[in-house]
């Protein structure tokens, strides 16, 4: 029997909960993209805490869905706006090192935004630097091997464009 990524991810999910794990906490991401002639491109930020490259992502707010938490969380980190997907492309999960040294298990849903505009000022530029890169070229600078699977596959062609 084969299985998708997908199905690997939930079937490990259901068996870390039966042998007593706890769900993991839920974030979203924003995957922003945009068309440069004939090829696509992706937006990668820095992390604050590590320098790692990653997606801009956080914590959905009171009454905020996923999707309204990525772009948020694209203006914030990233500087950009844009079309957000009303559907996610897919999960990743990762752990998220808390200052008390703990580590939270996070599932984070991607959304693609395709970015309409790019701000030279914004909230978080003097914290993060980031970079456009083909997707091949950002799968290959993420740390988490389920996001570099999502970039990677990442055509420009999302499954529905909210306006």
């Amino acid at each position: 029997m084969i299985f998708t990524h997908a199905a690997r991810i939930g079937l490990t999910e259901r068996l870390r909960r039966l042998f007593g794990g706890n769900p993991p906490r839920v974030q979203a991401a924003a995957l922003p993209w945009r068309r440069e002639g004939d090829r696509i491109e992706v937006l990668l930020v820095t992390s604050r805490g590590t320098g790692r490259w990653v997606l801009p992502k956080g914590w959905p707010e009171a009454g905020e869905s996923l999707a309204g938490t990525a772009a948020r969380e694209a203006r914030e980190e990233a500087g950009v706006e844009g079309s957000m997907a009303k559907t996610e492309i897919g999960r990743y999960f990762y752990g998220k090192e808390m200052e008390s040294g703990l580590t939270w298990r996070c599932e984070v849903a991607v959304f693609p935004l395709q970015v309409k505009r790019e701000a030279a000022r914004w909230p978080e530029k003097k914290e993060r630097t980031r970079r456009w890169a083909t997707p091949e070229e950002a799968a290959a600078m993420v740390k988490e091997p389920d996001l570099a699977g999502l970039i990677a596959a990442f055509d420009g062609h999302p499954r529905e464009i909210a306006a």
